[in-house]
């Protein structure tokens, strides 16, 4: 596919990750994990907001009834719409952090952790209900990242990055069961990252150093790349009006000498129909 990135928002995240399109507030939400930044954009107007978490931030996801829900270093998080704090899950593990994140039709959070030294096995995949339940997803995980639906509900992909696959589960109410891969990324294409399900059903899928997102159909087949300048993309997500648009962060920790839009938040416009996404019920 023949498509070119722009700029959305020009900046040197160390580590930009999980974009979501907020449709209540009509912006887009990103974090920069290392930097424990919570960024906004509304692409409609330009207007940029930045706000200091405190600690290491993996995911931050609009609620149903304003504010955000923040994965953090020690666990999970609310904001009110006004700002104020409190723990939903208070789970800190020394070594440990939140690591992407995305909620399920049914208001759910489900939240990925890693280990700082990427240790095999140090991290985990849970579901956290909005009343901070939490139901651990049984089998070892090592980087936690990617995560998303089917427009139906009843899959769910998922994205351990050192495995290389992209998985699929079949969804029986609040669990996920009858793991397999529904694609696997080759060596010397980079590593699976963030993900996004399009409204045909199709997984894009962001390649960390492999300068590129994918799309993947629903039975596997690999269906479009679209090259990127940056070398690090690591999620994307479709948003602006008519969910059209589809926004990709970038990181630039690690890199001897990042390409000059390396950390920022890219689009490509058009690229495809995105879905409506849920907020977190809690």
């Amino acid at each position: 596919m023949s498509a070119r990135a722009e700029v959305a928002v020009r900046e040197q995240a160390v580590l930009g990750e999980g974009p979501t399109w907020d449709a209540a507030e009509r912006r887009l939400i990103w974090v920069d994990i290392l930097a424990s930044r919570v960024h906004t954009y509304d692409p409609a107007t330009g207007r940029r907001t930045v706000m200091a978490t405190g600690q290491h931030v993996g995911a931050a996801k609009p609620r149903a009834g304003g504010g955000l829900v923040v994965v953090l270093r020690d666990g999970t998080g609310l904001y009110d719409a006004g700002g104020a704090f409190k723990w939903l899950v208070h789970d800190p593990v020394p070594g440990r952090r939140g690591n992407d994140a995305a909620v399920a039709p049914d208001g759910a959070l489900w939240a990925g952790t890693m280990r700082y030294d990427e240790a095999e096995g140090g991290g985990g995949l849970s579901r956290i209900a909005p009343d901070g339940t939490v139901s651990a997803v049984p089998g070892p995980v090592t980087v936690s990242n990617g995560t998303g639906w089917s427009p139906d509900g009843r899959r769910m992909y998922y994205i351990d990055s050192p495995t290389r696959r992209v998985d699929v589960f079949d969804v029986e109410g609040e669990r996920v069961v009858n793991r397999r891969p529904l694609t696997t990324v080759e060596q010397g294409a980079g590593w699976p990252d963030g993900l996004t399900v399009d409204a045909d059903g199709c997984v894009w899928v962001a390649l960390w150093d492999g300068a590129a997102v994918r799309r993947y159909t629903p039975d596997g087949r690999l269906d479009r790349i679209v090259e990127l300048p940056v070398r690090r993309p690591t999620a994307c997500a479709f948003g602006g009006a008519g969910l059209r648009d589809l926004y990709v962060s970038t990181a630039r920790t690690g890199l001897d000498s990042p390409h000059p839009l390396s950390g920022s938040l890219l689009v490509l416009p058009d690229a495809g129909h995105g879905t409506a996404g849920t907020p977190f019920a809690g």
